[in-house]
């Protein structure tokens, strides 16, 4: 037996001179089938060709066309740039300082930003409408006739030059920081139109500024007025206190009547002691007991009476209660002094405030004149309209092959 590389153990083994007629089927069999041609050389067909011509007509010519257009007939357009923020400046207010009765009058304080406030202000129809009256922004993005693309085309209405405004002015906002970059066709319009944003912000933030100065002004006015009244108030109630008891400072009062009872307790100790000595030593007949008797019983009635006008007798008014409305009516009063010095103090940090600007417009980056032009910028706009074209003969050509194999 001869075996060959290959060959497993379950496998028949053939040895020469020995006939397969398994093998020999096979064989005659492939004899029988027709033997196919050789393939010939790839050839163009006519979709291909479609593709060619749609991939010119669709990419190459409009790539073309905007190259030609954008090297020839494009108006070289001047770019100026300007940053700004807006700064606030507040004094401490004197109320603070006092013991946190600021927020007794309602000293309040505003989160609402500025910055947001002028952000929305450079994208506004009324910002366009006033720098157009200082500047003819229709003559000064018309300075390109030959270009109808990058040059204003728009009628007289003021919606036409907000929608070339939307074109030419960029805003970037970041931080509280807000910067600006203006085309035009001549880098002196460009810097202008700039000049003209800057100075329409200012005066937005100015009259911002004297708004909220005069609401503060007339805001504290009124809680002086009111402190005031009350104040005036408190102190007429305490006139009257005082004219119908006739007491200046019924404490003061309370305070001699204690002082007086305070005596007379001395003196019936003392009187106490004198009798208790009287007795120890002399007769009980003797007359000078009969005296320090009458001594003691005439202070202890005397005490009597005295305590009896701290409590209500006969009708009258106890001493303690008109006492204790005189506190009421003292307590009153110093809250209406602390009231009014707190209004007083935020009336004086509001008038402060209203003769210096608290908000200005602070710009960090000036309106740039430019030296030379950076829009449009024509290898960047070819880059981009070639890629969008591709993309689009890409997705055609897609959908084409998808339909065409469908059928």
């Amino acid at each position: 037996m001869v075996h060959r590389p290959g060959q497993g153990a379950g496998q028949q083994v053939i040895r020469p001179g020995q006939h397969n007629p398994q093998m020999q089927a096979r064989i005659q069999a492939a004899m029988q089938q027709p033997v196919l041609p050789p393939a010939g050389p790839a050839r163009l067909h006519r979709r291909h060709y479609g593709m060619a011509i749609s991939f010119v007509l669709m990419v190459i010519i409009p790539v073309l066309l905007s190259a030609v257009y954008i090297y020839t007939r494009a108006s070289d357009q001047y770019a100026s740039y300007v940053g700004f923020s807006v700064r606030s400046e507040s004094a401490p207010s004197p109320a603070d300082v006092l013991g946190g009765l600021g927020s007794l009058v309602g000293v309040t304080s505003s989160s609402t930003s500025d910055t947001d406030i002028l952000y929305k202000f450079i994208q506004s129809r009324d910002l366009v409408e006033r720098v157009n009256a200082r500047i003819d922004l229709r003559e000064v993005w018309s300075k390109a006739p030959g270009d109808p693309i990058f040059g204003f085309n728009g009628g007289p209405s003021l919606e036409d030059l907000v929608e070339e405004w939307e074109r030419k002015v960029r805003i970037h906002y970041d931080s509280g920081m807000i910067d600006l970059r203006i085309l035009a066709f001549d880098p002196v319009d460009a810097q202008t139109i700039a000049n003209a944003i800057l100075e329409e912000g200012g005066i937005l933030i100015n009259r911002l500024n004297d708004i909220a100065r005069e609401d503060a002004l007339r805001y504290a006015r009124d809680e002086l007025d009111r402190a005031q009244d009350r104040l005036r108030e408190a102190r007429q109630e305490v006139t009257e206190f005082r004219n119908r008891y006739q007491l200046v400072d019924p404490v003061a009062d309370v305070q001699g009547q204690i002082g007086v009872v305070t005596s007379l307790q001395q003196q019936l100790a003392e009187q106490l002691v004198g009798l208790g000595l009287l007795q120890a030593n002399a007769q009980p007949e003797d007359p000078r007991i009969g005296q320090a008797e009458l001594r003691i019983q005439v202070i202890r009635d005397q005490i009597e009476a005295e305590r009896q006008k701290f409590g209500s007798t006969g009708g009258e008014e106890a001493l303690s209660d008109v006492v204790g409305q005189f506190e009421i009516l003292t307590v009153d009063r110093q809250f209406a002094e602390a009231t009014y010095t707190a209004a007083l103090a935020g009336f004086e940090t509001a008038r402060a405030e209203a003769v210096r600007q608290s908000r200005y417009l602070a710009p960090y980056i000036r309106p740039t004149l430019a030296q030379e032009a950076e829009f449009p910028e024509r290898a960047k706009l070819l880059l981009m309209i070639a890629g969008f074209l591709t993309v689009l003969w890409v997705i055609g050509s897609l959908i084409f092959y998808s339909l065409r194999d469908r059928r």
